[in-house]
């Protein structure tokens, strides 16, 4: 090759801390090895020319990111390629157009970071087309087939351990229950370890069918040992036994997981007669700076992607497995992460008295 190798970085689906330390890793990394870095903005879009297109990227454009939250390459949870929606309104597989505008760029490789769905873009758009991409795991729910840790994950989760550090006080002053819905979607990975480091009374886990009956007795039993106050923590995707997961509507979504820690708050106040608060902590779990140990991760996520690309390992995700960065199949396929139900950390749950809703 007489000229310097060229590659592409974008991120994909929603923000989340760390995002800004990969790219500058791939960005360091590259430059290192005298290659060419080029930012696609807002997922795949700026690739097909919507919005602001691309960026070049070099070792000034990435000064001072590590910390930052969100994404400077902007994030897109709705720019599937092979479901596009156009200015119509009507979808179109806009994939050909894609690998078609990567090619005229005179791209040499893909870093696609990214949670499932948009790692699952990058594997069929390598397993239809052979672009040579390679994925980089982002989701705080931690999720992702392939990798022990995805980045972010322990951002939200000390996000969310704050949160239940903040509600114990008003919790006790006012000898109520506290429900907290936590993200997670089918996932109950930031739920366990934010009630387990915020020393939750109730952790309620979409891997764990929940009964009302068991959930009311652990509140009770906590009255009657002289501890009137209860904090409950909820996933997102929780349900109760023979019940379906709540969805919300926002008027374009359907399909939203959301609100399941009002019903059980309902119910709680219902069964036992005392006051109930819901909270939803939301977006604060993905917004704001990574941790030391997301920024990290997020790095050396960035540094062995580019180590991969220099392998030509196209096609694979880099995944944390045993403490070290490995390159695994990307995924074409369904394939989310749950929580073992023979884990240590729900025995661990279990020997600490955290009801999970299921005893």
């Amino acid at each position: 090759m007489n000229r310097s190798p060229h590659i592409a970085v974008n991120t994909g689906g929603g923000d989340a801390p760390g995002l800004n330390a990969v790219i500058r890793a791939v960005v360091l990394s590259a430059a290192r090895r005298g290659w060419l870095v080029t930012g696609i903005r807002n997922g795949y879009e700026g690739l097909l020319g919507m919005r602001d297109g691309l960026v070049s990227l070099d070792a000034d454009k990435v000064r001072g990111i590590t910390h930052l939250g969100g994404t400077v390459l902007g994030a897109n949870n709705r720019g599937n390629p092979f479901s596009l929606q156009g200015p119509n309104g009507k979808c179109e597989d806009a994939s050909a157009r894609l690998v078609d505008a990567f090619k005229k760029q005179n791209f040499d490789a893909l870093v696609a970071i990214g949670g499932d769905g948009s790692l699952r873009i990058a594997g069929e758009l390598h397993q239809r087309y052979g672009l040579p991409i390679v994925g980089v795991p982002k989701t705080i729910d931690n999720d992702v087939a392939g990798t022990e840790f995805s980045f972010g994950f322990d951002s939200a989760v000390a996000a969310a351990t704050e949160a239940l550090d903040r509600l114990h006080p008003t919790a006790e002053s006012h000898q109520r229950v506290m429900v907290v819905e936590l993200m997670g979607r089918n996932a109950g990975w930031i739920a366990l370890h934010a009630g387990l480091a915020g020393t939750a009374d109730v952790v309620l886990l979409p891997e764990i069918p929940f009964e009302m009956r068991s959930v009311c007795n652990k509140i009770r039993a906590r009255d009657g040992s002289g501890r009137p106050f209860s904090i409950v923590v909820v996933a997102e995707g929780a349900m109760p036994r023979g019940g379906i997961q709540v969805f919300r509507s926002n008027g374009q979504d359907s399909r939203r997981l959301g609100g399941i820690a009002q019903r059980v708050a309902l119910e709680i106040e219902r069964c036992t007669g005392k006051e109930s608060r819901e909270l939803v902590l939301g977006h604060l779990q993905r917004g704001g700076p990574p941790t030391a140990w997301d920024r990290l991760l997020s790095l050396r996520f960035g540094a062995a992607a580019v180590r991969a690309v220099e392998r030509k390992a196209f096609g694979t995700l880099i995944g944390m497995h045993c403490g070290k960065m490995r390159a695994v199949p990307l995924p074409v396929a369904e394939a989310s992460r749950c929580v073992p139900l023979d884990s240590d950390l729900i025995e661990t749950a279990r020997d600490l008295g955290i009801c999970l809703g299921d005893d």
